[in-house]
């Protein structure tokens, strides 16, 4: 598969999102208080990861091969925290508040770039990373919302 210019640039953009998404999962993992938290967070790292080798294979000309894995059922949390503002609530909101964040620009970002790659299995595989990233927010979502932080 031969990669134009622009495809090349936005897989280098892609890739730095990842890389940038492994590196803040990796930091809240180490920083977050809550057990449940620490466990989402390096849980979506190592998906952030896969994600990245996706990117690599592309880039290096390989065609895409079909995912698994994505509609999975999104795991489940127990309250933690209630209403009361503490530190560590604080805390684990401000990681929560940030990565979710970072998945919404990561989807925007796929978003765009499904529309600018002309290889099917390309754009299904960008789709697909798209779908997961979503789901990751999601993740980050119902942890906030058990946890009264949204």
């Amino acid at each position: 598969m031969q990669l134009s210019q622009k495809e090349c640039s936005l897989l280098k953009e892609l890739k730095g999102q990842e890389n940038l998404c492994i590196e803040k999962y990796d930091k809240a993992a180490q920083n977050a208080v809550d057990g449940q938290l620490k466990g989402l967070f390096s849980d979506l790292a190592g998906k952030e990861r896969q994600h990245l080798d996706t990117l690599t294979k592309i880039e290096n000309g390989d065609s895409p091969s079909t995912q698994s894995g994505s509609g999975s059922a999104l795991p489940t949390f127990t309250q933690v925290y209630s209403t009361a503002e503490t530190p560590d609530k604080k805390n684990d909101c401000f990681l929560c508040t940030d990565l979710l964040t970072s998945e919404k620009h990561a989807s925007s970002l796929y978003d765009t770039c499904i529309f600018e790659f002309r290889d099917d299995s390309v754009r299904s595989a960008l789709n697909h990373i798209q779908k997961e990233e979503q789901e990751h927010g999601k993740s980050i979502y119902n942890y906030m919302s058990a946890n009264s932080m949204y």
